[in-house]
């Protein structure tokens, strides 16, 4: 057996699927999803077939064609990062029908009860399938070397709506023999059941896969994308009024990377339990409602889940060893398109924040330096556990590195050609820099590429940014040590970056009353932009300033972002002698993780494992 992924039992010697087609049964009460499965696979195939599986029951594997059952065994006991395989025996087949449940414990999905709704009045579940949750709601070869083209049928109670990472095709009544088994017609058919139909007619992988069915309203901001959350007035127009710039992204993304090959730019806030700042689903990017700051800021997350259209989506990391390829290159992208839309000085502070955040996880993996490097090796370990800002932030530098070498003009120039050679593929970083080396010439001459690629921490020709701002802001943040503070006219036009730049830039330990006098004068505590809020209760904790620990736990039990559980989790457990903050985090989580996704409670449970 030859693993395409350290991620994956799918074997290289294996036709890859190339289509499903999906029926879904949505069973609100027992939070599960009966399901029919059709995999065609790439060509036919005689022998066995690996697929994987995670917390999925299996009733049947049937050859469509004949109705005859296709032998098929479960590996014993599941792996804790990879799951179960799931391996079928085939006899010059290239089409199979697997009929599955979900577990209500399923990784990828979070089903919310209509109290932990906006409206608390309908039940709602939404998908979170990156890095290796797909395998968790339907059996697949779940690498991103595998890119399917998918039809979906969701069959959901009829007060309800969903949404997809694809094109919304019709919705309407039940029709017997259309469920392909994954349950009885009678049940498919009942009354007060609609059908919702989805087609996805270009290859993803299966990390992309993605839906929500709940109570769902929309709001129309541009000409290609529609804002949608649960039906609450208050939300949409907040939505709308923050995210009505997307349009004007667009096109400056296609003014630099090329067309726009997904049709619809959607959006979908989700509940606070949603795990990530977005997700770029495509045609539907989902999104955390944190990201809703009243001042346009937040449109910087949603140019990051626009420029994967490009950089992730249209061209994906092979495995995710290679994750950079995804995450650097969309950060650079993000930037350029932050830096013609909100100007150069926002962009110019977007690269600050995010050159503290990778120092910060440099000192993190200070014991694990393996994932320092561009290029992991990632065998055996969860995906979720080592996920960092390195990828985004160090991936940028490199790119950013070969920008300052070869000039913008020529390195857009590259970009465009790398997009439109690599579309639809997947690829790894030995596929990049060939691809970079054939294009420069002599670049391998200029830049360490293997030292940018496989040394670890920051290589010495990385750069932070220099601006007038950025400057006055770090300063600003260097004085606080001699006990300065910054006056009303030195933060007077500063918005939420600029404070988290600055709090980032403090001291690592820093005088109770100092924190308190500052939080006094520019009520930071309570901050409705999480990014500062976050940053200054990390302050409060290693201060122990035990006086904001009502505040860490009001936002640990609000939001679900891992960008925010994480580091205040980890500030309250992380070093000796804390025994009444370690008390307090494990009550907090014990209250709180209900309302968590399964994958932002299994993160707080493994930093609970490795400092408790």
């Amino acid at each position: 057996m030859a693993p395409i992924d350290p991620h994956s039992y799918a074997d290289s010697s294996h036709p890859l699927t190339t289509h499903i087609s999906f029926s879904f049964y949505f069973d609100f009460p027992s939070s599960t999803i009966a399901s029919s499965t059709l995999l065609s696979l790439s060509a036919p195939h005689s022998g066995p077939l690996t697929l994987d599986t995670r917390s999925l029951s299996l009733s049947a594997v049937i050859d469509p064609a004949t109705a005859a059952p296709i032998p098929f065994t479960l590996s014993p006991s599941p792996d804790a990062v990879l799951g179960q395989s799931l391996t079928l025996t085939l006899s010059n087949q290239s089409k199979l029908l697997i009929l599955s449940k979900t577990a209500p414990s399923s990784s990828a999905l979070q089903w919310l009860s209509p109290p932990q709704t906006f409206n608390k009045s309908y039940p709602f579940v939404f998908t979170q399938c990156q890095a290796i949750h797909a395998r968790s709601i339907f059996p697949c070869q779940d690498t991103p070397a595998a890119r399917i083209k998918f039809a979906a049928k969701l069959n959901i109670p009829r007060y309800l709506s969903a949404v997809m990472a694809a094109k919304h095709v019709d919705r309407r009544d039940p029709a017997a023999g259309e469920c392909g088994g994954a349950c009885d017609d009678s049940i498919w058919c009942a009354e007060g059941r609609v059908v919702e139909e989805f087609v996805m007619e270009q290859p993803v992988p299966p990390y992309l896969f993605a839906f929500a069915v709940g109570e769902l309203g929309f709001r129309e901001v541009g000409p290609r994308t529609k804002v949608y959350s649960e039906a609450v007035p208050a939300v949409l127009d907040a939505a709308a009024r923050e995210f009505a710039g997307s349009e004007e992204m667009i096109k400056v993304g296609e003014g630099l990377f090329g067309p726009y090959e997904w049709e619809r730019f959607d959006l979908l806030v989700l509940p606070p339990s949603f795990p990530y700042g977005g997700m770029e689903n495509p045609r539907m990017t989902f999104l955390t409602p944190t990201v809703i700051k009243g001042d346009a800021t937040g449109a910087q997350v949603v140019a990051h889940e626009l420029a994967h259209s490009w950089t992730g989506n249209l061209i994906t990391n092979k495995n995710n060893d290679h994750f950079w390829l995804n995450e650097g290159f969309t950060t650079y992208a993000e930037r350029r398109i932050v830096e013609v839309v909100q100007g150069k000085e926002r962009a110019i502070l977007n690269i600050g924040i995010g050159w503290r955040g990778l120092v910060e996880q440099i000192e993190r993996f200070k014991d694990r330096m393996e994932f320092t490097k561009l290029r992991t090796n990632q065998q055996g370990v969860d995906p979720d556990d080592v996920y960092s800002e390195v990828p985004y932030e160090k991936g940028f530098q490199f790119l950013w590195r070969i920008e300052r070498q070869v000039g913008r003009p020529a390195f857009d120039e590259f970009l465009k050609k790398y997009i439109a050679n690599f579309k639809f593929q997947s690829i790894d970083t030995d596929m990049f820099l060939d691809f970079l080396k054939a294009n420069i010439p002599g670049i391998e001459d200029q830049i360490d590429l293997k030292l940018w690629t496989d040394g670890t921490g920051i290589p010495p020709d990385a750069m932070e940014p220099a601006s007038e701002i950025y400057t006055k802001i770090v300063s600003l943040a260097n004085d606080f040590k001699s006990g300065k503070m910054p006056n009303e006219d030195d933060v007077a036009q500063w918005g939420g970056q600029e404070w988290e730049l600055y709090l980032e830039n403090l001291p690592k330990s820093v005088e109770a009353s100092q924190l308190a006098a500052l939080d006094e004068r520019y009520r930071l505590a309570e901050s409705k932009d999480y990014e500062v809020k976050v940053a200054f209760l990390q302050h409060a904790i290693a201060s122990r300033c035990s006086s904001y620990y009502n505040e860490v736990e009001k936002t640990l039990k609000e939001v679900g972002r891992m960008k925010y559980l994480r580091p205040l989790y980890r500030a309250l457990v992380e070093g000796a002698g804390k025994e009444e903050e370690k008390m307090f985090a494990r009550r907090v989580f014990s209250e709180a993780c209900a309302g968590y996704h399964p994958i932002a409670k299994g993160v707080v449970e493994a930093i609970f494992a490795k400092h408790l």
